[in-house]
Formats: C-alpha cells, sequence, structure tokens
C-alpha cells in the first residue's frame, strides 16, 4: 500500500497539511480546516494503509468511499493538460519514405504520389473516457481515444505504443516553436468523431460482457418457457378431457380451466418482461482527461489521383513509437487503412462510404451527400463518419 500512501501525503500537502512519514505504512496529518471538513477528519490524524490497522489509526485502503473523497479535493483540476514530447533520436533524414507510405496507404480505386517530407511538430488530442455497464453485473473500465488535430487521423495504434513512453519520459510544458506549425480542427467536427469513436470502441469493451449476459438472459428465458409450458401443456390436456362431457360441474371446469390458461400466459408475458427489466443494460459513459500533447513528427505530403482529379493530404510518421498513422478519412471512423476516393471532390472514405444505394444500386459518396442517395433520395442508413476538415480540389 506504500503507492497509495505516497499519493494520499502528496494529495494532503497540495492542499496544505503537515505530513510526517511513520514506520508501518503510516501518516501522521496535521489538517487544513477545509480538509477536516471533506474528510471527516480530526485536526491531527494517523492514518494507516497495512494489510493489519494500527491502534488509534484511521485505515485508509481501496475499499469503501476513500478514493470518492479524496477525489473530490481535486475537482476540475487535472482533466485538461498540455505537454509536449521531446524525441532527439529521430532521424534527420528517412532512407526509404516511399516504403512507408505504401504500407499505410490501401487505395483500391486511387493512385498516389509522393510530394515531399518535412519535420515538425503535430498537435495531438488523448482522451480518456470511463464506462460502466450496470446491469445483473458490473463492468467498469477506461477507453482512450487519440487523434492528431494537424492531420485530421485517428491515432489508435499510436495512442497505445505512446502511453507506457509518456509515463517515463519526464513532463515538458510546450515550447512557442512546437505550437505554430501545429495547426488544429473543427470543433464541431472533431466532437462528431469522438462520438462515433467512442460509441465504437465502447461497443468492443463490453462485447464480452454483453456475450455472458445474453447466455444469462437466454438460460433464464428457457427455464421461465419450460416451466410455463409444462403448465400450459396440462390445462389444455384438462381441457380436452372435458371437451366431450356434460353437466354443469363440466362447464365448470372448463370455465376454470381456460381461466387458469389465460393466467398462465399473462404469468408468462410478465416473467419475461420481469427478465427483461433484470438482465437490462445502462452504460454511463464521464470524460476523465486530456491531453494535448506536442510531438515531433516526419510530415509526408501526398497526392492522391482518381480520374482527372488529385488532392494533397498530409500523414505523419511517428519517429517516437516508429509508426506511420492512418490516412485522413472525411467519412467512416478512420481506424483502418483502407480508403476509397470519390469521384466528385475526392473524399477519402471507408469502403461503405461509397456503398451501392440499396434502393437503386448506384454508389453514392456519403461524404458528399450525407443525408440520402442523389439519385433516388433513399434515406442514408448509417453515418459515423464527419465531414473533413480540408476542402479538396479537383
Amino acid at each position: 500500500m506504500s503507492e497509495l500512501r505516497d499519493f494520499v501525503a502528496d494529495l494532503m500537502e497540495r492542499h496544505g497539511a503537515a505530513v510526517e512519514m511513520l514506520e508501518g505504512d503510516r501518516l501522521q496529518v496535521l489538517a487544513s480546516l477545509p480538509l477536516q471538513a471533506a474528510l471527516g477528519w480530526p485536526e491531527l490524524a494517523q492514518l494507516s494503509f497495512g494489510s493489519k490497522p494500527s491502534e488509534h489509526a484511521i485505515p485508509i485502503d481501496l475499499e469503501g468511499d476513500w478514493l470518492d473523497r479524496f477525489g473530490s479535493l481535486f475537482r476540475e483540476n487535472g482533466r485538461w493538460a498540455e505537454r509536449q514530447l521531446t524525441w532527439t533520436d529521430a532521424p534527420q533524414a528517412l532512407c526509404d519514405p516511399e516504403r512507408l507510405l505504401d504500407r499505410a496507404l490501401d487505395l483500391p480505386n486511387a493512385v498516389w504520389r509522393f510530394q515531399g517530407v518535412r519535420a515538425t511538430f503535430a498537435r495531438c488530442l488523448i482522451l480518456a473516457f470511463r464506462y460502466s455497464a450496470l446491469s445483473d453485473e458490473k463492468r467498469e473500465g477506461l477507453v482512450w481515444i487519440g487523434f492528431n488535430l494537424s492531420t485530421g487521423a485517428v491515432l489508435d495504434e499510436v495512442v497505445a505504443r505512446m502511453r507506457p513512453l509518456l509515463a517515463r519520459e519526464q513532463w515538458r510544458a510546450p515550447d512557442h516553436a512546437a505550437r505554430p506549425g501545429a495547426g488544429g480542427c473543427e470543433p464541431a467536427a472533431l466532437e462528431t468523431h469522438i462520438r462515433a469513436l467512442l460509441d465504437h470502441q465502447i461497443r468492443l469493451e463490453l462485447e464480452p460482457f454483453l456475450r455472458a449476459t445474453r447466455r444469462r438472459l437466454e438460460r433464464d428465458r428457457n427455464r421461465v418457457h419450460e416451466y410455463h409450458a409444462d403448465l400450459h401443456d396440462a390445462s389444455m390436456k384438462r381441457l380436452a378431457a372435458l371437451a366431450g362431457t356434460e353437466g354443469e360441474k363440466s362447464q365448470a371446469d372448463r370455465r376454470r380451466e381456460q381461466l387458469r390458461v389465460v393466467a398462465i400466459e399473462r404469468e408468462y408475458q410478465a416473467k419475461l418482461d420481469d427478465l427483461r427489466h433484470h438482465h437490462a443494460i445502462r452504460v454511463v459513459v464521464e470524460w476523465v482527461q486530456t491531453l494535448e500533447l506536442y510531438v515531433p513528427v516526419q510530415r509526408f505530403y501526398v497526392i492522391i489521383r482518381r480520374r482527372k482529379g488529385e488532392r494533397q493530404i498530409p500523414l505523419d510518421w511517428h519517429p517516437s513509437v516508429r509508426l506511420m498513422e492512418p490516412p485522413p478519412c472525411d467519412w467512416g471512423l478512420g481506424i483502418d487503412r483502407i480508403r476509397l476516393v470519390c469521384d466528385e471532390k475526392l473524399h477519402l472514405t471507408e469502403p461503405a462510404g461509397q456503398a451501392p444505394c440499396q434502393s437503386c444500386t448506384k454508389p453514392w459518396c456519403r461524404a458528399c451527400h450525407p443525408g440520402r442517395c442523389p439519385r433516388c433520395g433513399t434515406p442514408a442508413t448509417r453515418n459515423s463518419g464527419i465531414a473533413s476538415r480540408q476542402t479538396p480540389s479537383n
């Protein structure tokens, strides 16, 4: 528990308390009045972090509400930060840039031509979200989303490789030389893309949890069905046996069995509703932190050609993780590297962004016409992309 003890000691000192380290994973804290009110401690408190609580000490562990109490002291501090990553081992000139591009670009219906490369800084955004899925069980976790605001690329794989590096490197505030060439992105388009990517990532994270919940729901539903099916079959057999009899007693028995069948069906539907309510999943997503990161990159400039039109796009190679980011995407999530180029405005989209219309079977670009098919007017059934911040030129 030494890490928790060090965290609490640092937090107390930042809030004006006097802290003394004691033996046996203990702290002695002289707390200020705001800390006493927030944490419910006396002015002089002794805290214990070991597995065996000390006498006259307040036990602090990961259970209970201690983390929530400590979290209340942060308020909104630490949710947004700027940082610059300096990579001194980055090569000044790449020996074979076209080979790197050949691995990064997959354009089935267009061709590309390398224009040039230069060293610069990229302005990246790394966002962390906490999700909680509540059903008959609970699942929690963190989702990380990364964007290169300078090129519009999604940085899922780059961020996954870069996070261990950020934990090792010393924190450095961005200098003025890194900011001018970093560029930016339209806030509305960025928010739309974040929502689409967040929904996709959380669905992937929760897929095992959803499968387990569906199995439990199916098991309980089969058990309820078998029980009520046996009751229903028994009542129907008694009704069949009473079908050829006459008399007031037989009519009363038939009426009773008919009412029993109706009651069984009603109870069966009620049990199914209870199961649906019991196994329903409610997902809560909360933004945790945003890191605005300035990183040194090798920026490639590429000409994309489709028929008689051409368009220039930037792609960044990140020397810190030795990885090329995927190309920008005008429609779709932009996670993979396959892009189709439209004829009208040379938009780069996922393959689904130029799929045939379900009504007239004519392919059309969802980035050019996001609402409906331009030929027959059939509404689009799926739109997970965003409009590009760049304007292609023919």
